[in-house]
């Protein structure tokens, strides 16, 4: 499309890689606000998740009320393997640009210690790491210094619509009052929605507790999905018993096999959730799904 050029592509990339959030979607709406300004943003970011939103709500529909018939199973059972086969291989893949140092593959076998013997908690983890690479960073630089695994092959595709030498817009300069309006409306919105959930189901209620608990996983998915998928397993499995094990590995099958980026796993857990505890009554377990399923979507998005 030559929307941008390929350096500042990767800048934003990286940029968009230390932020806690999906990468993907924002930096899908980082090009959106760059290009049109903060509607290019909101129909960017919204676009990039709404078709899997859908999608994910009938597959998850499928899935609870015709998962136990034989044919629907048969998938399911077909897939996992093939799933289980990805998810080790992205294991691979992040391990082999990332862990280049024994001191790094050593932070990396005492998380997979601390959470799978253990079972510490998440953002403990996360923290832990943090402080062992801030303080392997001052004693030995050499061993913790940034890998490019984005670096440019000095490949070229011409002059970009926002090229390396293009000045930068009007709107993408900083403004404190742009800055503030931005961060209260955010706060309103975030708010404001977790209170009418708290209003109308009370502070235990099934929908509350998925909004607050996404609201957490929304703040700690550094690196991508595959970062926060033991948190969301240790919060919806282990602590609220939102779904079990295997639901939470079909969950994964359906989010690996369809588009969209893998953190719409999230909608799964929403839906299944929902449908299982059955805030609504039996008598409406589409409607706790769906209901269910857009509270996940909500507050996982709405910080990115």
């Amino acid at each position: 499309k030559r929307w941008i050029s390929e350096r500042r592509f990767l800048h934003a990339l990286n940029y968009c890689m230390v932020l806690p959030g999906p990468e993907a979607q924002q930096l899908a709406t980082y090009l959106g606000w760059l290009l049109h300004g903060k509607w290019g943003g909101l129909v960017a970011g919204a676009l990039f998740v709404l078709p899997s939103l859908f999608l994910l709500i009938v597959l998850s529909w499928l899935y609870m009320a015709f998962g136990n018939t034989p044919a629907i199973a048969g998938l399911l059972y077909g897939i996992k393997p093939a799933v289980t086969a990805i998810v080790a291989f992205a294991a691979w893949r992040i391990g082999k640009r990332t862990l280049h140092s024994i001191w790094l593959g050593a932070i990396s076998l005492a998380a997979f210690a601390a959470i799978f013997f253990f079972a510490l908690p998440f953002p403990a983890i996360i923290l832990a790491a943090a402080a062992c690479g801030w303080l392997g960073g001052r004693a030995l630089p050499q061993h913790f210094a940034a890998s490019t695994p984005h670096a440019s092959k000095n490949r070229t595709y011409g002059k970009a619509l926002i090229d390396d030498d293009t000045p930068t817009p009007d709107h993408a300069r900083f403004s404190l009052g742009r800055f503030l309006r931005t961060l209260i409306i955010g706060l309103a919105l975030w708010g404001g929605t977790l209170a009418a959930l708290n209003f109308s189901f009370g502070r235990e209620g099934l929908l509350t507790q998925m909004g607050w608990f996404f609201s957490k996983a929304a703040l700690l998915t550094f690196g991508g999905a595959y970062a926060v998928l033991p948190y969301v397993f240790q919060g919806a499995v282990n602590q609220f018993g939102w779904l079990n094990p295997g639901q939470m590995i079909d969950g994964l099958a359906l989010g690996e096999s369809t588009p969209g980026p893998l953190i719409m796993v999230t909608t799964f857990v929403g839906f299944v959730g929902a449908w299982t505890h059955a805030p609504f009554g039996n008598q409406h377990l589409l409607t706790a799904g769906v209901a269910g399923a857009l509270v996940v979507t909500f507050f996982t998005f709405l910080p990115s």
